[in-house]
């Protein structure tokens, strides 16, 4: 995130998040330098539908949806930042700001959120009532409005319209 101090304001940027859904055909402690990362880097292979390979560092930081452990076999969706440094090495390298398994009763977005809990692609609006959980990566209550956000939206249903709208199950606030 950057910070840009001018006239007393603070502004902060907000993320951009690509993504990438495919099966997982590797998974290997990352190396740091010459060393092992004392098993808190993992290096993930993922190929996707079209044969692509994308490989994702997962550090202590990366959010992995329900903490779901991950296996060899299973299909998943990785988030990184757009604007995040990335090697240009062939197959492209990204550290995962986010994991989910795949699961047909569950959709997972990952956006930056407005005030109005619109994401910045206009394409889910979220309605809270008093049943949603909001809370942070380490799983603890948020204790702020949502809104403005980075967010990671899980939900089972939503409308047709555009946006779609969803009442979702779970919130998780991307500090």
């Amino acid at each position: 995130m950057d910070f840009q101090f001018g006239n007393g304001n603070i502004s902060v940027r907000r993320s951009r998040f690509g993504s990438v859904t495919g099966m997982i055909v590797d998974l290997m402690p990352a190396r740091m330098g010459s060393r092992r990362a004392e098993g808190c880097v993992i290096f993930v292979t993922v190929e996707d539908q079209d044969g692509n390979t994308v490989n994702f560092t997962m550090g202590p930081a990366t959010y992995v949806v329900d903490f779901d452990t991950l296996s060899v076999g299973m299909t998943c969706t990785f988030w990184y930042e757009l604007d995040a440094p990335a090697p240009l090495i062939y197959p492209p390298q990204y550290s995962a700001v986010v994991a989910a398994q795949e699961k047909r009763e569950r959709m997972v977005d990952v956006d930056y959120y407005d005030a109005g809990l619109l994401n910045e692609a206009h394409t889910l609006q979220v309605n809270l009532d008093g049943s949603v959980e909001v809370r942070t990566t380490n799983n603890q209550l948020f204790q702020g409005s949502p809104g403005g956000h980075n967010l990671v939206v899980i939900y089972d249903s939503s409308t047709r319209s555009i946006p779609a709208q969803t009442t979702p199950k779970q919130i998780v606030v991307l500090c």
